[in-house]
């Protein structure tokens, strides 16, 4: 609820008592104050939500505020403010909403300054204008300091949940291919063995489709004994007219030898899905390697499309890599880190579901033959208006929890940093982030 319950003067005198409004002329600080509301505050109400849209900023009287972003299922304290801090400013001036949320720790007192009056204030003099200037630089900068680690802590997160997810899949039929093995082993071991050990025909071939798979499962079984049997013969390319060709006594052999083959072929795929994941990490962290070196960008991306697979899992990959790209001189991990923002965010866009196409190409640049990758999705396409906020700071589309805003302004920071560019096209059905790296870094 908001009122005026204290004098004009009073409420004046502790405005010239702040930093930002003690130079204001005693007329437009009379102005401010009669067009003002005080807001009482118990301990634990919301005086700002973050996500709703700025109608006023306010001055902090008396009291303790909490300022927090949201991130996923938690908020992230930002701030503990106190009187004569200034909250909400920076939404508020620009007409848009709220970047972070305002509450109260203890029972406080705000002044609540309607949108249309600090416009006016500001437009009186130039002294007022640039302190609040001065206040809302010195607020973001915090704020992006603050959620940068953040961004850093979640990517974290995210990378390891992804990887886990990756890394149970191989480990899992590891184990399972490991647990059977024993019991396969011990069958074959206590079975005669055939001399010499019957093997495949040269030209045997498994099962092409799960039909032919089937069919030869049901044609097996009267020679082999059991379905287990009938399946590792066939899974092994054994058929009916190879088994005729033995004795009767050797088939059961053949076929607990055909099922420890074929354990031993799967531990080995799981074991090498690991390895192959080990080294895509490895490689997309660019762990004990100089932090700037000479890079192919194609690895970069491929082992990107490794740690995000767990999100690609309904989406069509398409890769358009010239076959002779020129090495450049970058920050490899810092470009893997542009490669994950832009793909996360394609997946987001078409909702796990469509087809994402990569295309990288040597590009002519004034210094040299450098790098063009362009990441396109299929999803509903950006507007305009959207599209030319898109790399600012904190400004995102998402719901607050999802996004902090900063991903693709700290991959634009990122390509500036190595004297490249990235430039959106976007259209229902097709949106295309085009990333154009010179080859060599500016000089500094």
């Amino acid at each position: 609820m908001t009122h005026q319950h204290l004098p004009v003067d009073e409420i004046a005198q502790r405005l010239r008592d702040t930093p930002l409004f003690g130079g204001l002329a005693d007329e437009h600080l009379q102005a401010l104050v009669a067009r003002a509301d005080i807001v009482d505050l118990a301990a634990g109400d919301v005086l700002i939500r973050e996500g709703d849209l700025a109608d006023a900023l306010y001055v902090v009287l008396d009291g303790e505020l909490e300022v927090t972003k949201q991130s996923g299922n938690s908020q992230i304290p930002l701030a503990q403010v106190g009187p004569g801090s200034l909250q909400g400013e920076i939404a508020a001036l620009e007409g848009g909403r709220r970047l972070a949320s305002v509450r109260a720790i203890v029972q406080s007192e705000v002044l609540r300054i309607p949108v249309d009056t600090i416009r006016g204030l500001l437009a009186a003099g130039p002294d007022v204008a640039l302190a609040v200037i001065r206040t809302a630089v010195g607020r973001l900068r915090a704020m992006e300091a603050t959620l940068r680690e953040r961004e850093k802590l979640a990517g974290l997160g995210t990378l390891a949940a992804g990887l886990a997810h990756e890394l149970n899949n191989p480990a899992a039929a590891a184990l399972r291919s490991v647990r059977s093995l024993d019991e396969a082993i011990g069958k074959a071991e206590s079975l005669p063995r055939p001399v010499p050990p019957p093997r495949p025909p040269q030209d045997a071939e498994p099962p092409r489709s799960a039909l032919e798979r089937a069919d030869r499962i049901e044609e097996l079984i009267a020679l082999a004994g059991d379905e287990d049997a009938a399946t590792a013969l066939a899974d092994a390319g054994w058929t009916r007219e190879a088994l005729a060709d033995l004795s009767p006594e050797s088939i059961p052999w053949v076929a607990a030898d055909a099922s420890v083959r074929l354990l031993l072929g799967e531990l080995q795929m799981a074991l090498e899905r690991i390895g192959d994941i080990v080294a895509a990490v490895k490689g997309y962290t660019y762990l004990d390697q100089a932090p700037m070196q000479r890079v192919d960008v194609r690895v970069g991306v491929e082992q990107t499309l490794v740690i995000l697979r767990h999100r690609l899992k309904e989406i069509e990959v398409r890769r358009d890599f010239a076959e002779e790209l020129p090495e450049i001189e970058a920050f490899g991990s810092e470009l893997n880190q542009v490669w994950t923002n832009i793909v996360d965010n394609a997946v987001d866009a078409m909702d796990g579901r469509g087809t994402l196409t990569i295309s990288i190409q040597p590009e002519e640049e004034p210094s040299g033959l450098g790098v063009r990758v362009s990441i396109c999705d299929t999803g509903t396409g950006i507007p305009p208006d959207i599209r030319q906020r898109l790399f600012e700071p904190f400004y995102t589309t998402k719901e607050p929890g999802r996004g902090t805003g900063l991903g693709l302004h700290i991959s634009y920071n990122a390509i500036a940093r190595h004297g490249g560019r990235i430039e959106v096209t976007s259209e229902p059905g097709e949106t295309c982030f085009t990333v154009t790296l010179p080859p060599r870094l500016p000089a500094t």
